[in-house]
């Protein structure tokens, strides 16, 4: 059992989490406005599902590159992998991703019904249409012939799922609407979510260099990846500063919504941290910490709106 644990890796759940509790709360907030109900149910099985998709996520990655010897001479949170290392074999795990798949979908149906049946039967269909995507996209990032993971595709696919689809896509489950500000803080998610993936890759980039597996951070090299790093730090801040201040708390001066700003200190001090580093593998502790600062702005922005506003 602690073999899987480990195999789900456990710390890249705070990431998986932030999308959804930024997109459900910036619902509620909204349909208190607007005098809606927000329906505590959707968000716990947002919760699950979102869960369901990361443990699929790690496990098909798991299995994708220990198949293909990737993760043979990889340093790190590498080290641990569990078929890679002979822990798990390739058979059980790959059992086990198509169990997740079939958990993942289920969680996925059992979410749009209570969201949208019987009145939203369009959009019910169209968000299954979304979250078979989104199981597809988990598994498809480093397992089959031509995986994107390899292809130096995974930072846009992790940009529409872990931002565009989680954050707007929650926020539409209990609004039934789309406003195109949510893009702003669905974004800032997607940046954040890419700088994670972005500093796993420039961690690897020796070793997907030997094993073919061409990440942006190898096509482009350390030092861009490194710029490309620093980019994605600085503007999800940014984008949720710019969501706040279109909605007039400024002009209202309900400055405590701007709670979440107080992360640009620690966001600095992670960036500059970060532009030190001169080795691929001192970049493996920042993963978590970057993870978890993601979470603590969702948190606070949710905190700010619902609370302070």
């Amino acid at each position: 059992m602690t073999d899987w644990i480990k195999a789900a890796r456990l710390r890249t759940l705070p990431l998986s989490l932030s999308g959804i509790i930024m997109g459900s709360f910036i619902a509620k907030w909204r349909l208190r406005e607007e005098g809606g109900t927000w329906d505590w149910k959707i968000f716990a099985l947002a919760l699950l599902v979102t869960l369901l998709y990361q443990v699929l996520s790690n496990y098909a990655n798991d299995y994708g590159d220990g198949v293909k010897g990737t993760d043979a001479k990889r340093i790190g949170e590498a080290e641990a992998r569990a078929v890679a290392s002979g822990k798990i074999t390739a058979k059980q795990m790959k059992n086990a991703v198509i169990l997740f798949s079939v958990l993942s979908f289920v969680a996925t149906v059992a979410l749009l019904y209570i969201a949208f049946i019987p009145k939203f039967m369009n959009e019910f269909y169209i968000f299954i249409g979304l979250g078979v995507a989104s199981i597809l996209a988990a598994i498809g990032y480093t397992v089959g012939k031509k995986p994107y993971g390899y292809m130096g595709l995974g930072d846009v696919f992790v940009f529409i799922f872990f931002g565009l689809v989680s954050v707007c896509g929650s926020y539409f489950l209990f609004t039934k609407t789309f406003s195109w500000d949510i893009l702003l803080p669905g974004t800032a998610i997607g940046m954040m979510s890419m700088a994670v993936l972005n500093l796993n890759n420039m961690r690897d980039i020796e070793s997907d260099r030997l094993s073919g597996k061409n990440s942006l951070a190898l096509r482009i090299g350390f030092k861009n990846a490194m710029i490309y790093e620093m980019v994605l730090l600085q503007l999800p801040l940014i984008l949720v500063l710019i969501f706040l201040g279109l909605n007039n708390f400024i002009q209202l001066q309900k400055y405590y919504v701007f709670i979440v700003m107080i992360l640009l200190f620690p966001v600095a001090k992670l960036r500059r941290s970060i532009m030190s580093v001169k080795e691929p593998k001192q970049l493996d502790p920042f993963l978590k910490q970057v993870g978890i600062l993601t979470l603590m702005m969702a948190v606070l922005t949710a905190v700010g709106l619902n609370y302070f506003s």
